[in-house]
């Protein structure tokens, strides 16, 4: 969908409204795979606003949208899934009633039985629990009840230990300070969607 390509979110979200929300799902699904960023987080945005509006008027047919989604990153799939946990974050975010039927999944993805190993879809997991986080924490401390986001901390990759450091921070779990404190001055880059925006941070300001 060209329109995704803009650079005013507000214009798109005005645009994607006067069309049939089921006639947009397919771009969303493509356009999570895109290259170009500004594209890919548009896509994530307008997805959480359409998927409100279908859940409102047609919760079955939301749920099947969600199970697309699920399917996508199951590894029998043939895909990798790029994008669909950021999707599924700002969704949950976004719907209550899917957020109180899926959260589950979401925190699945970092315990061993669906564990996502690729770097990537790491980093979007964890954006996705983010995003969850910052509406509806009590649903992530629910589900991750047992601490799995803990093993980000003790991760090489810098990029999931400061977004998992964010998450902590979020949610106001004490308890990750020791491990955090050791990430408060890396300088190592990243860029965060957040509000809307896409900004350029580092591991380091996230921990702190």
């Amino acid at each position: 969908m060209p329109l995704l390509r803009g650079d005013d979110l507000d214009l798109i979200l005005a645009e994607v409204r006067k069309i049939p929300p089921h006639l947009v799902i397919s771009s969303m699904m493509s356009g999570l795979y895109q290259a170009d960023e500004r594209v890919k987080w548009n896509t994530v945005t307008v997805f959480g606003e359409v998927m409100d509006t279908i859940a409102k008027t047609d919760i079955e047919a939301a749920r099947v949208i969600m199970r697309r989604i699920l399917w996508n990153l199951n590894e029998e799939s043939g895909g990798i899934g790029w994008g669909m946990p950021e999707a599924m974050g700002e969704i949950l975010a976004v719907n209550r009633q899917l957020a109180e039927e899926y959260t589950h999944m979401l925190v699945s993805y970092m315990r061993e039985e669906n564990f996502l190993e690729l770097p990537a879809l790491q980093h979007g997991l964890l954006w996705g629990i983010g995003r969850l986080s910052l509406v509806r924490p009590d649903l992530i401390l629910k589900y991750d009840g047992d601490g799995y986001m803990s093993i980000y901390l003790e991760s090489s990759d810098r990029i999931a230990q400061g977004l998992a450091s964010r998450n902590f921070g979020i949610l106001r779990i004490k308890e990750a300070a020791f491990h955090i404190r050791d990430f408060v001055n890396l300088p190592d880059p990243i860029k965060l969607y957040e509000d809307r925006c896409l900004i350029d941070t580092t591991v380091g300001a996230l921990a702190r």
